[in-house]
Formats: structure tokens, C-alpha cells, sequence
């Protein structure tokens, strides 16, 4: 017992004091940081409790029955309902409304003898019709998820049986934790379990995610340390340890746990062990693990929360005026029950009005009163729109379908158009005010080119290859797979390919393959999974762009110096490299092997290749060259190396490295004595490479020196090479490595095999990967050099961190130490120099280790791998550690592309009225450029910089630039809302000279604070155009919240990557890019599009036509409740307001249920107030619904007004046309009925912009359905309601002249108000939507001509020419014209040259470039 307690109480001391580091130390938690695969922004405590696992074998059964025994199954359930519990529950959830629950209590309170109104049967039919339709579509909805979990429940997949001693066919519903399950290639994971065996000898799986996050590249699953070494598949009987795990929780770039074995070792687990469910096994022909979660508790369940339900601004307001029309029914309630009693008081003598009960008691006029007002209550329900919630949800379903199946959304390249996850909120599509803006991937096409690079303090700028890119043609078939790519520029070796990837035989399951075979794995199962695989589309990142590169001839010329006779003894000397040699060596190999990419062939899709270690390798010099890098690693590494790598020095612990399973496998010799037996081997399995070489070009191998037929079918097989990177940075950096000859062929968790031009294949061990994360901004690999025997890290990063990381030299140091600061200062400058022509860029270094040094830091690192509780701080301390005093290497830029129409776009949304923030993780010189070259930023934009390291400093930029601003600014009306802390104004005005602000990820960390966040807002408010870079994830987010929160204006955030997932979430309206990034944007969004060109018409177009149809059918309905209770309202003042109806209760259910609710819907689905051509042409119509001008509070009582009116004429024409007469009270009312239905059809036809052959046939089949069913029902209903009587009375009545001019003499009378206002509207003062509306109806070429003078008159309004030549005077800048991307470069030496004056806080673009560079930013 003390032993358990000992064991909770460390790990809860060693919690509860991370704890409180975390919260003294650090601003934010690192593990919110790195949530940004799911769809949580904070990963789920884990409140002291973990998981054990135990394994589901008879030998195991207490203790199973006592652990595993109560975790959930895996039998997934996502519907709402049974059979059962469907009716209860739907109605639930039904009066959650408020407008359900209304009516309910209507229909209960007509049950009152007391207040009763209608029949009850009569009051409950709109009730009971909206229910129903309701519950109709919930129940079909739910029935398709109940038929999509049957098909996943019911899926068959092999289990051990404890009972058989076998693998048998499971369904995935009988999956428990613990059990043994074994999967074939092409199957899909059913439940998350740790990998315990796989076929592939290096203990590799290879999973596709895309079902769980949409990335269709592939990744690598390690099998649990200990266990790859077996020869056979793991045995379910001899499994003696058991898992102790986190609990579960919806991190998908997370696990945590030990694997604990019978002796008490322990093995530590991480995310690289665990399958996850969903998750679909490639290359790989068998694999066998152990499940942990099952069904709902698996991570992809936990992340699949449901549909977000969002509501829309509309829709608020709309709910506000509900209540006002509740208010008003109240109202008209509290006057029928004062008119009442008032009645009743008057005539208290007149037993004819004040009938006695039968006891003889008489009903006081108070109490009839109050009797009364619920009465009124009942009668005019009509008041509230029931059907208006109803007519909501089938509009906006009208309105999403129009807009997917909108042609011009379509992208054939992604082959996927538009789309809607969210229902609920397109209408606010037309409302957005702010948008906010990833930049890779969103604005630029995520294609990353590799342009320059420098190495050792020299710089490299790639002519050939930029002359390259600019004639670039892409091919109009890019979307076909890797072998069409590459046979269209590599065909004269397509015959040679084909020996380089060899399908595997069938074989036994246990036993593994040969090493020469090892991943080649043929897909195994039924036809549709291989034909699966051979579908599957080419690898990410691989484009022709991408993966071809010409080499620098400079560069390769001094790449080509590394051969063996460079290091080759003369006379028994040594004679050592020149450090730029070796810093170009290490260069290029950590562009090769300092990533996760997958080496694969494109003639067999998802195969690994793997080679032997030396093949083609010349012997004579390697051992030679192993020698002298163990010299010279010996003068010039700071930390000590060893001179022979043998035996371990007596100073490392000896028994603990044992221990590890790790080092137990590794080798201290070199590589190329271990491969030296083998050699022979190796030489003759490239022999049919190096001959099918021969074949093509016979005997051209027999004047080339010793080396070169090796070289060529080594490059024959790099050709044929895929590389299958996580992201196209690393894709991008290994194709640049390929160019120069350094490729990557194989990697296994254990080895990295680089073709390193002349010294042949060299075989790495790979001991560690520290991945990249959003914090430390670097990733690291760490090695055993096959040369120099030394324990190597490799690291490449975010310059701005790299450089802090740096070994520190001092001046007067070294020889060494002062080449390694030159280099460091040429290559500062190179990447500024990069930064400025819009490249990103990326540093690489190194650093060398003893062994010494490594075992002490393995031991802290293991230490940390296998701890479960702060995990991740553990490992990012583990890191950091080893992650100091690196070596410059050199710098490398990459160019990322702007997306076709980018700057196009962000100019439409821009005159919309749109301000656009971009938010990036670059640097802030390359997120100028881009902003410059997107037309974010204009030329003619003062530029500021706000990059405090402090928040003192901060605040003093914040109010330098502030008054800065003020001064060549007019009085700007955004001020006042920000001190007033009011909303701000829809659109941002554009006067004066335009400014742009620049935020820094440092100073963003203080603006976010809650003392700057005010002067923050308001300095935003002065400027034109916000980019913040060097962004963190959570920081993006961040700042959205606060824009949306504290300005109170419609928000939109578009990203592609998962690190825009809390930002997308945070926002009003979240679009993901379905990019290069997988699928986590898309699948957090509430709208996904392809490109981000999509973006202006899916608001200009849609979201304006959305936001102005639904305005207007809400509006509709309010009219029209309003105009037809009112009839019954003003009746109640000549019937003593004794709550009498003169209409049938039929006919007044069915008005407003059937005759008048078809028409509103088709004009919310079909209404177009103007042209697509026209909105996107004029962009600055937009605005019209970020002022909500077709929906503001003024607008709604006018619209109230003027049904009062129209029902004030349409009863009382009748009434004095009658009044004298005889006719009885339904006689009555027909006319009023009737009227009434043409006066609120022929109102929606006045103010329909766009009348279509459907609005004609719907609004006559509204009127013929009228008419029928009044015929009708007059014909038979004799005594349906009485005392009263329908009978016969619309037979009557059309055969009556009066009837008819009683009926059209009310209908023009009731709409001339309107359509003589609309009439005025659209000739003296037409609004822009009614001017626009106007070019739909020219021919083009008066439409050419009416267009070019709005657009100059648009101009005028915004900048007069006394502005103009001011802010040319003020900026001494000349009128100039040309390309863009020149004003942008112009722009930034005219603003340095402003700055003189402003020296903290007002920053230029640094930099003019050279004309001859132009083309490099212009093709940004």
C-alpha cells in the first residue's frame, strides 16, 4: 500500500510544482501552443488519473476485469435519438425556443374555458405543423448518422481470442481495450492502439491520415523500443507488461505513457508509437498492436465534437425585434382588456351585454377585463411569427445550395469547390468588417522554390535557375501522379527505373523481409485497396516547380572539390580541407537529412526504397577520409572528441547506457568498416542499375575516370526518387540537396542513407529527432557521422532564433573563432537581403559532441521521454539543453508564391469597405514584402514599425506614432469611439495619406496586454493596412478575440494550416483554405474555398445577396403579421372588444401558415437586387450591408408604420363601403381577407428587385390556393364553427361588383404610400444599389461607359486633388506609373528617407534593390 502512495505523491509534487513554474515563469502554456490539431484550443486536464492497460488474455483476467474491464467499448454512437426516446427528446429540445414555448402556452391557455378564444383543436395546428416539420427533418438527419455508425460498427478486423489462440474476424463494435488486434496493408485503423510488431525490419508503419486531418501524405509510426528487434510477430501469450497511459483527451500531437515490462523496466511511449483510429496502414504489410482508447474515447472521437451551432448577427436582431413585437402584442392586449372592462362598465345595466352566470353571479368588469386580456393574448398570437424561425432555416438551406453549386468556385487543379459547414450564418457573410489573413498557404500558393542560399559567408543567388522560374510553364495536367512528372523530363531513363523498385513475393507473416526489399511491401487485401493505392494521387510538395532546381555553377563547382583524392595524404602529410569545403559539405547534408521526409518511388506509389549502405562506394579513400575527420573534428570542435570511437571512455556510465534498448543496437565503429564485408554484395545488386545505363548510351563508361560509373545509376536512382515531406519547406530544401548531388535515399528509424556525390552513399545513424514546434522554431536531428565517428546535431530554424543559439567568439579569440564571426555577419546580411525580396528564410548549424556529453544528456532526455505528467515541458527543457552553442552553417531562402488573383482581391475587398490584417510567422521583412506585392500595403502607404523588446518601450512607440499620425491625418471619427468605448463605424474612411502598421511577435506579446490594449485599438483604428509577423498560433488568435471583442464588429479569419485553427474558431465567420496543409483549417471552418481568390466573390456576391434577401424576407414577415392582426385589432373597437373574430378561425390559422408563407421564401432564395458582374466590378456596394442599411432599427418601425397604415385602410374601406348594411359579420370580413391577401403579395412584388416566372407562378398559386379553399370551405362547412357561418359567402361575393371595387379601390389606396415612394426613390434619389441595379439593364457598351464614370466619381470623393498634391508635397514623392512591385521598392527608399525625425518607432521597408532584381519581387 505505501508503495501506490509513494508513487501518487511524487507525481503529484512533481505536478503541482510545474504548476506553479508555469504560472510565475510563463506568459502562456506551452501545450495550448501546440493544441492546434484539434479542434480545442486547450488540452483536457488530466486531474491525476492515467490509464492502465492490461492485456485481454485469461491469464490476465482479474486484473483485466479490475482495469481494462470498465473502459468504454468501441461501439461509436453519434446520433441524438432512438426509436424509444425520439418524440421526448425532440420536443425537449424544440421548447428550447422561446417562440415554441410561447405558443405552447397559448395553446394551454385556450384550454381555459375562461379566456378561450378558438377552438382548440384551431390553436394548436400551427404548433403542431411546425413540430412536425421539424421533427421530420431531425429525424432524417439522425437517420443518416445511424446507417453511417451501423456501416462503421459492423466492419470486420482481426482480434486474438484468448479462447481460439488465434487472430479472428471482429467486428469493430467488440473491440475492448486491451485487445490484440492485426492489420493488413490498406486497412483502416478501428481504435487507437500502440504498435507492438511490423513487418518492415526497421519496425516502420507507414499511415495515411487523411481521414482524420485530411493530409494524404504519408507518416511514419514507430513500434514500441525493445520490440523491433524481434524476428517474428509479437505473441499475444508471451506478453507479459503492461501500459500505463494518460487518460483520454483530444490532443492529436500528443500521448504520453510507459510500457511497462514484467522485470520493472520501463519503456517510454510517445505519439511516433500510436495508431490512432481512422488512420489508414500504407506500405506496410502487416502490423500488430495493443488498443488503449476504443470508441468514444479514441482522440479522432474526442476531436468530433458535432456540428457548432453559430448565430448570425441577423439573427440576434431579428430576435430583439420579436420582443419589441411581444411588447407590442402586450400592448394591444392591455388596450382590448382596459376596453373591455371600459365596456363592460358602461353598459353594466344592459343585461344584453353582461350576461349572469347561472347562479346569478355577475362578472365584474376588472375581472372580465383581466379575463379578456388573455383572451386577446390567444387572438392575436398571429403577432409572432411561428413560421419565421421555420422559413429562416429553408432559406439559408436555399441560399447554401446556390452558393455550392456556383461554377466559378470550382477548382480543378483540387478538383473541390466551395464548402458551407456552417448553415446557420451566410447571411453574415455580407457583414464582415475586419478580416484577418494568414499569409503561407492563403495568400501565397505554399510552393516553396528554391532561390539562394549562403554558405560559409558567401552568398549564392541561383541565376540560372530564377531564369528558370521565370519561363517557367507549368503543365496543364500538374495533378497527375509522380511518374507522369518525372517520365515527361527524365524519359531516356524510365527503362533504368524500373530494377530500382521490386514488388515483394508472398511470404510467411512472421518472417521479415530481406533488406533489400525492406518497405517495398506490395498492397495486400481485395482489389479495391490496391487499386486504392495505385490511385493515390502523387506526393505533396511535388510539383515540377518545386522539384526541379538548377544548380549554382559557383556552388557546384566548389561542391564538386569534394572528392576522395581531396582528402587523400600527399608524401605522408595531411592536407587539410579548407573550412568553406566542410562547411558546404555539412551544408548540404543537413538540408538532406534534417526533416521527417519519406523517400518513396513514383512508379509504385507509397514504396519505400531502401538501399544498402556503400553500393558504388570507391574503397580505396574512405577509410583514409573516416581517419582525417577524426583529426581535424579533433583541432576544431570546441567540445572533446574521441580519437577512436571503439570502446566508450571510462567516464560514461556505462551501466545506464546499457540499459537502453538504443544503445544496446548502436554501433560506436564506423559504418564503413561494418559495410566493408558486405561490400561485394552491395556492388553486384547495383550492377543491373549501372547496366541498364549501358544499354542506352553502349561503352560510354569506358573513358570515364575511376568514381563516375558508379555516379551515374546512383543518379539514374535519384531521379526516380519521391520525397514525401510534412511540409514543403522540407520537400523544397531536400530537392535543393538532390540538385547538388547530396540525396536522400532511405531513412528507417535507426539510419539515414545521403548519396553525397563522389564519397558515395553514406549511412548516418540516427539516434534523435527533436520536431519542430511553434515555440522553439527549430527542429534538430542528431547523428553519428559515418566519417568522423562524432555524435553530430544537426539543427535548421527561424534565423531570429538560430542566431540567439550560436556559440559566443570573442574578437581576440581564435583564427577559427574569427572566420566563424565573419561568417556570422555575411550571412546576417545575406538573410536580410533574402527577407527584403519577400524569400523566407531559414538557418543551419551544427554542433558537435563527445560521447560524454551525449550520455549525460540522453540520460536527462530519457528521463523526460518516459515521464507522463508535464511531458512536454520536460522534453522542450531537453531540448534546449542540447540545442546551444551550434556553428553557423549558412542560410537558405525559399520563394513562396502569390496565388493567382491575390492582389486583385484584396483590392476588390479593400474598396469594400474590408480591413484587412495580416497575421504571419514570418519574418517582418519578408511579411512587408509580401504585403507590398499583394497590394496590401500601397506604395504611396507611410510605413510604421512597431517592434518594442519591452512594454515600457512599447507604449512610448504606440504614442510617438499616434501623434505622428494625427499630425498628417485629419480628425479622425474612429477616435471617438474608442475613447467613448462605443462601436466602431462599418466602414473604415479612407482619407488623406494612408498608413500601415507593422507589429513585431515581441511587441504583439505587450500590446495583448490588457493595460495597451486600448491604445493598441486606437493606433489601428489611424492605419490603413495591420500586418503582425512572427505570430504565434495562440497570438493570432489572440488578437481576433480582442478586435471582435472590443470594437464590437463583424470578424473573419482565413487560414490553411493547423496553426490557424484557434483563429479560424475565434472568429465571427472562419474560412479554411483547403491547401497543401491538410485538412485542420478546412475542418474547424465554418466555409472552406480553395484559393484565396474565392474569398471576394463568396463575400462580395453571396454574402451581399444573402445578407439583403433574408433582411428583407424578416422584414416581410414582420410586415405581414403585423398588417393582418391588426384587422382583427381594430375590429375589437365595434365589437366591445369582447375578443370576436370576423374570420373564420380556419381561414385566419391558414393565412398567415399557407396562403402568404410560400412567397417570402422564394423571394429569400431568389431575390438579386443586382447582378454578380455588377457587385464585383463595384465592390464598394458591399458596404451597404456592413451598415446593416436594409436592416436598422429606423428600418423596422417604418416597416411597422406602414403595415398600421395599409391595415388601417384595408378595414376601414370596407367598413364604411358597408356600414348601414345588413351583411353579417363573415360577409364582413371576406373583403378584408381578400384585400389583405393582394395588398401584403403586391407588396412583396414592390419591393422585389428581380421578378422571375417562379415569383409570378408562386404568388398566383397563393392566390388560387386562397380561392380554392374559400370556395370550398363555404360550400361545405355549413355548420363547421357556429353561431357562425361561412356558408356560400365568397360564392356571393363574386358575383357582387362591390366586392370587386371594394377590393381594388383598399389595394390602391393601402400601396400607393410605397410604390410612390419607391417610384421618387428610383428617379430623384436613388441609392447605389438602385444605380447599379440601373447598369444591369444598358448595353455593354453604355455599361463600359457608366461604370468608368462612377469609378471617377468614386475617386473624386475619396482623394481631391488638393489632398493629392498636400501628401505629394508633404512625402516629396513624383507622380510615377509602372509595375507594382517597382512602386513598392520605390516606396520604401522614399519612406526611409522620411523617417529621420522619427527614429524609434517610424521604420521604412528597408532596402532599395537593384533594377536587374526587380523580377525576384515581382514575381512574388
Amino acid at each position: 500500500m505505501a508503495e501506490p502512495l509513494q508513487w501518487a505523491r511524487y507525481h503529484w509534487q512533481r505536478l503541482m510544482g510545474s504548476r506553479t513554474r508555469v504560472d510565475d515563469g510563463r506568459l502562456y502554456d506551452y501545450s495550448s501552443l501546440l493544441a492546434c490539431g484539434g479542434k480545442s484550443t486547450h488540452s483536457p486536464k488530466l486531474a491525476g488519473k492515467h490509464r492502465i492497460v492490461i492485456p485481454h488474455l485469461q491469464s490476465f483476467k482479474d486484473e483485466y476485469d479490475k482495469f481494462s474491464g470498465t473502459y468504454m467499448n468501441n461501439r461509436i454512437r453519434t446520433t441524438k435519438y432512438t426509436l424509444l426516446n425520439f418524440v421526448p427528446r425532440n420536443l425537449f429540445e424544440q421548447f428550447h425556443r422561446a417562440a415554441n414555448l410561447y405558443f405552447l402556452f397559448l395553446v394551454v391557455l385556450n384550454w381555459v374555458p375562461l379566456v378561450e378564444a378558438f377552438q382548440k383543436e384551431i390553436t394548436m395546428l400551427p404548433l403542431v405543423v411546425v413540430l412536425t416539420i421539424i421533427a421530420i427533418k431531425d429525424g432524417l438527419e439522425d437517420y443518416r448518422k445511424y446507417k453511417i455508425d451501423k456501416h462503421i460498427n459492423n466492419l470486420v478486423t482481426k482480434v486474438y481470442s484468448r479462447k481460439e489462440k488465434k487472430y479472428l474476424d471482429c467486428c469493430w463494435k467488440d473491440v475492448t481495450v486491451g485487445d490484440f488486434i492485426r492489420l493488413s496493408c490498406n486497412e483502416i485503423i478501428p481504435a487507437d492502439m500502440v504498435l507492438l510488431f511490423s513487418t518492415d525490419p526497421d519496425g516502420i508503419c507507414h499511415i495515411e491520415t487523411s481521414g482524420l486531418d485530411g493530409e494524404s501524405n504519408l507518416k511514419q509510426r514507430q513500434v514500441v523500443r525493445g520490440y523491433a528487434e524481434q524476428d517474428s510477430e509479437v505473441d499475444p501469450e508471451k506478453f507479459y507488461s503492461r501500459i500505463e497511459c494518460e487518460s483520454p483527451n483530444n490532443d492529436l500531437s500528443r500521448f504520453r505513457g510507459f510500457l511497462e515490462h514484467s522485470n520493472k523496466q520501463r519503456v517510454g511511449l510517445n505519439k511516433e508509437n500510436l495508431l490512432l483510429r481512422g488512420c489508414t496502414i500504407r506500405n506496410t504489410e502487416a502490423v500488430v498492436g495493443i488498443v488503449v482508447y476504443a470508441g468514444h474515447e479514441t482522440k479522432a472521437m474526442l476531436n468530433n465534437p458535432g456540428p457548432r451551432y453559430k448565430r448570425s448577427k441577423l439573427e440576434r436582431r431579428a430576435n430583439t425585434d420579436v420582443l419589441w413585437c411581444v411588447l407590442l402584442l402586450l400592448i394591444m392586449c392591455l388596450i382590448g382588456a382596459l376596453g373591455h372592462g371600459i365596456w363592460l362598465s358602461r353598459y353594466a345595466n344592459v343585461l344584453f351585454f353582461n350576461i349572469p352566470k347561472p347562479d346569478g353571479h355577475v362578472v365584474s368588469p376588472a375581472l372580465a377585463g383581466f379575463y379578456m386580456f388573455w383572451t386577446m393574448i390567444i387572438l392575436l398570437q398571429v403577432l409572432i411569427p411561428i413560421s419565421l424561425y421555420v422559413s429562416i432555416e429553408i432559406v439559408k438551406l436555399g441560399q447554401i445550395y446556390f452558393i455550392q453549386n456556383d461554377v466559378d468556385f470550382y477548382s480543378e487543379k483540387m478538383d473541390s469547390t466551395v464548402q458551407c459547414r456552417a448553415l446557420n450564418i451566410a447571411e453574415d457573410l455580407g457583414q464582415i468588417q475586419y478580416l484577418f489573413s494568414d499569409k503561407t498557404g492563403t495568400l501565397t500558393e505554399n510552393k516553396m522554390v528554391f532561390r539562394r542560399c549562403s554558405v560559409a559567408g558567401f552568398d549564392y543567388c541561383h541565376e540560372e535557375n530564377a531564369k528558370r522560374l521565370e519561363s517557367y510553364q507549368e503543365a496543364v495536367s500538374e495533378d497527375e501522379d509522380c511518374t507522369d512528372t518525372l517520365s515527361s523530363s527524365l524519359s531516356n531513363m524510365a527503362k533504368p527505373r524500373a530494377p530500382c523498385c521490386r514488388m515483394v513475393q508472398s511470404r510467411p507473416l512472421g518472417s521479415k523481409p530481406p533488406d533489400h526489399l525492406s518497405g517495398s511491401t506490395s498492397a495486400i487485401g481485395d482489389g479495391e485497396g490496391a487499386t486504392e493505392v495505385l490511385r493515390s494521387r502523387q506526393a505533396a510538395f511535388s510539383s515540377p516547380i518545386e522539384t526541379d532546381v538548377v544548380p549554382d555553377t559557383r556552388l557546384l563547382d566548389k561542391f564538386a572539390q569534394i572528392t576522395p583524392h581531396l582528402f587523400t595524404p600527399l608524401d605522408g602529410a595531411i592536407q587539410e580541407p579548407p573550412l568553406e569545403t566542410l562547411c558546404i559539405m555539412d551544408f548540404f547534408i543537413a538540408l538532406a537529412i534534417c526533416n521527417t521526409v519519406v523517400v518513396s518511388a513514383p512508379n509504385q506509389p507509397r514504396q519505400k526504397i531502401r538501399l544498402s549502405s556503400l553500393s558504388g562506394t570507391p574503397i580505396k579513400s574512405l577509410e583514409e577520409i573516416k581517419n582525417l575527420f577524426q583529426r581535424l573534428s579533433a583541432r576544431r570542435s570546441s567540445s572533446p572528441s574521441l580519437a577512436s570511437g571503439k570502446d566508450l571512455p571510462s567516464g560514461i556510465p556505462g551501466t545506464f547506457v546499457s540499459r537502453l534498448p538504443l544503445f544496446s543496437r548502436m554501433k560506436l565503429t564506423s559504418p564503413v568498416e561494418e559495410a566493408a564485408s558486405g561490400m561485394h554484395e552491395s556492388l553486384q545488386g547495383c550492377s543491373d542499375t549501372a547496366g541498364c545505363t549501358e544499354t542506352e548510351k553502349p561503352g560510354s563508361s569506358a573513358g570515364l575516370p575511376d568514381g563516375k560509373v558508379d555516379s551515374l545509376p546512383r543518379a539514374c536512382l535519384a531521379s526516380s526518387l519521391c520525397y514525401e515531406a510534412e511540409s514543403p519547406d522540407e520537400a523544397a530544401l531536400v530537392y535543393a540537396a538532390r540538385a547538388y548531388r547530396c540525396t536522400l535515399q532511405s531513412r528507417t528509424p535507426e539510419q539515414v542513407v545521403v548519396d553525397l556525390a563522389a564519397l558515395g552513399p553514406l549511412t548516418f545513424q540516427l539516434l534523435h529527432i527533436l520536431p519542430f514546434d511553434s515555440v522553439r522554431k527549430r527542429m534538430s536531428v542528431v547523428v553519428r557521422h559515418p566519417l568522423s565517428n562524432e555524435v553530430v546535431v544537426y539543427t535548421k530554424g527561424a534565423d531570429s532564433v538560430i542566431m540567439e543559439l550560436l556559440s559566443v567568439a570573442s574578437p581576440d579569440g581564435a583564427n577559427l573563432e574569427k572566420q566563424q564571426m565573419i561568417i556570422r555577419e555575411k550571412t546576417q546580411k545575406h538573410l536580410d537581403d533574402y527577407a527584403k525580396r519577400g524569400l523566407r528564410t531559414l538557418c543551419i548549424a551544427k554542433k558537435v559532441m563527445s560521447d560524454t556529453e551525449y550520455a549525460e544528456w540522453l540520460r536527462d532526455h530519457f528521463l523526460a521521454e518516459t515521464s507522463i505528467d508535464n511531458r512536454e515541458e520536460l522534453l522542450v527543457e531537453s531540448a534546449m539543453r542540447l540545442e546551444n552553442k551550434l556553428t553557423l552553417l549558412g542560410a537558405t531562402g525559399i520563394e513562396d508564391r502569390l496565388q493567382e488573383g491575390v492582389p486583385e482581391s484584396i483590392e476588390a475587398l479593400r474598396k469594400a469597405g474590408i480591413k484587412i490584417w495580416m497575421l504571419t510567422g514570418d519574418k517582418q521583412e519578408t511579411a512587408i514584402n509580401i504585403a507590398y506585392a499583394c497590394k496590401l500595403l500601397e506604395a504611396d502607404n507611410k510605413l510604421f514599425i512597431l517592434n518594442s523588446q519591452s512594454k515600457d518601450a512599447c507604449e512610448v512607440q504606440m504614442s510617438i506614432i499616434l501623434k505622428e499620425l494625427q499630425k498628417q491625418v485629419p480628425a479622425s471619427p474612429d477616435q471617438a469611439w474608442i475613447r467613448k468605448g462605443s462601436a466602431q463605424p462599418a466602414v473604415i474612411r479612407d482619407s488623406g495619406q494612408q498608413a500601415g502598421l507593422v507589429i513585431t511577435g515581441k511587441a504583439l506579446e505587450f500590446v495583448l496586454q490588457e493595460s495597451l490594449q486600448r491604445q493598441f485599438l486606437e493606433l489601428t483604428a489611424w492605419s490603413h493596412t495591420v500586418v503582425c509577423c512572427q505570430a504565434t498560433p495562440l497570438q493570432k488568435s489572440e488578437v481576433v478575440k480582442l478586435v471582435r471583442s472590443h470594437l464590437q464588429v463583424m470578424t473573419l479569419a482565413i487560414g490553411d494550416g493547423a496553426n490557424d485553427v484557434s483563429m479560424i474558431q475565434v472568429a465571427d465567420i472562419g474560412v479554411g483554405v483547403s491547401g497543401q496543409e491538410g485538412m485542420q483549417a478546412v475542418m474547424a471552418s465554418d466555409f472552406a474555398i480553395s484559393q484565396f481568390r474565392h474569398l471576394s466573390k463568396l463575400l462580395l456576391v453571396h454574402g451581399h445577396w444573402c445578407y439583403m434577401r433574408l433582411s428583407n424576407m424578416i422584414l416581410y414577415f414582420f410586415y405581414k403579421n403585423v398588417a393582418y392582426v391588426n384587422l382583427l385589432f381594430w375590429y375589437q373597437f365595434f365589437c366591445g372588444f369582447s375578443g370576436t373574430s370576423m374570420t373564420d378561425y380556419w381561414v385566419l390559422i391558414f393565412f398567415n401558415l399557407l396562403f402568404t408563407s410560400v412567397p417570402p421564401i422564394i423571394y429569400g432564395v431568389l431575390e438579386k437586387d443586382v447582378s454578380a458582374d455588377t457587385l464585383m466590378e463595384l465592390p464598394e456596394l458591399y458596404q451597404s450591408g456592413q451598415k446593416s442599411e436594409a436592416y436598422l432599427p429606423l428600418t423596422f418601425w417604418i416597416t411597422l408604420l406602414d403595415a398600421f397604415y395599409q391595415s388601417l385602410v384595408c378595414f376601414f374601406v370596407p367598413y364604411f363601403t358597408y356600414q348601414g348594411s345588413d351583411i353579417d359579420i363573415f360577409t364582413f370580413g371576406n373583403p378584408l381577407n381578400t384585400a389583405a391577401l393582394f395588398i401584403i403579395l403586391l407588396h412583396l412584388t414592390i419591393e422585389s428587385k428581380s421578378l422571375t416566372w417562379i415569383h409570378g407562378l408562386v404568388i398566383i398559386g397563393s392566390i388560387l390556393s386562397y380561392f380554392f379553399f374559400a370556395l370550398a370551405f363555404g360550400a361545405m362547412c355549413v355548420t363547421c364553427n357556429p353561431p357562425s357561418n361561412p356558408y356560400w359567402i365568397m360564392q356571393d361575393h363574386m358575383l357582387d361588383p362591390v366586392f370587386y371595387l371594394v377590393c381594388v379601390l383598399t389595394i390602391c389606396i393601402a400601396l400607393l404610400p410605397r410604390f410612390t415612394y419607391r417610384i421618387l426613390q428610383g428617379s430623384l434619389f436613388p441609392p447605389p444599389i438602385l444605380r447599379a441595379k440601373h447598369l444591369d439593364h444598358l448595353t455593354p457598351e453604355e455599361r463600359a461607359e457608366a461604370l468608368k464614370k462612377w469609378r471617377g466619381a468614386g475617386k473624386k470623393n475619396h482623394v481631391t486633388p488638393q489632398r493629392a498634391d498636400q501628401s505629394t508635397r508633404k512625402s516629396g514623392r513624383r507622380p510615377r506609373s509602372g509595375h507594382p512591385s517597382a512602386l513598392a521598392m520605390k516606396s520604401a527608399t522614399s519612406c526611409a528617407a522620411e523617417q529621420g525625425h522619427l527614429p524609434l518607432c517610424e521604420t521604412a521597408f528597408p532596402g532599395c534593390h537593384p533594377a536587374a532584381e526587380a523580377p525576384d519581387v515581382t514575381r512574388l
